[in-house]
């Protein structure tokens, strides 16, 4: 029994070797397409600290995550954000502590990052539509819209601008 297991053990190695030698996870240039947003963040709009969010990497790497807090009380939420080879997309997935729950894909285009998603809120199909752009000076804007009419037309739900912790 002991030489069954021996072998076992030592042909699933073998087999295994081959599988790892392929790929190494999130290898693909695009999985790194996100990676201006990692950091630690002061979050303002219309002119006020909104808020403070850290993106990090975590999962070897292969996954963003973002942990927001509100700079006015107890708004909190959190995503994770990953880099999907199998559909050539970046996804977001959204939940935070007044129930609102994201499902976004999208990707990087024209230097700026775009997701958008569907879901329901009290009874209505609403579309949103996130797009984060860097800008030259470090700074990252995010804007967050919304449509009620299947994507004929938007309106802001956030516009913010993501400032580095310790600058100016």
């Amino acid at each position: 029994m002991e030489r069954a297991v021996t072998r076992f053990v030592l042909l699933f190695a073998a087999l295994s070797l081959p599988l790892l030698a392929v790929a190494q996870p999130c290898s693909e240039p695009e999985a790194s397409q996100f990676d201006f947003w990692v950091g630690q963040w002061e979050v303002h709009a219309n002119g006020k600290l909104a808020g403070h969010n850290t993106i990090s990497r975590i999962h070897g790497g292969c996954t963003l995550l973002e942990e927001f807090s509100g700079a006015a009380g107890p708004y909190e939420g959190k995503s994770f954000n990953y880099y999907d080879a199998t559909d050539g997309q970046w996804h977001q997935v959204w939940v935070d502590n007044s129930g609102t729950r994201l499902h976004l894909a999208g990707g990087f285009h024209e230097a700026a990052m775009s997701m958008s998603g569907k879901r329901i809120a009290q009874g209505a199909e609403i579309l949103d539509r996130i797009t984060w752009t860097p800008n030259d000076d470090g700074t990252v804007r995010q804007l967050w819209e919304m449509s009620t009419d299947g994507g004929t037309s938007f309106r802001t739900l956030f516009d913010g601008l993501y400032r580095p912790v310790g600058s100016q």
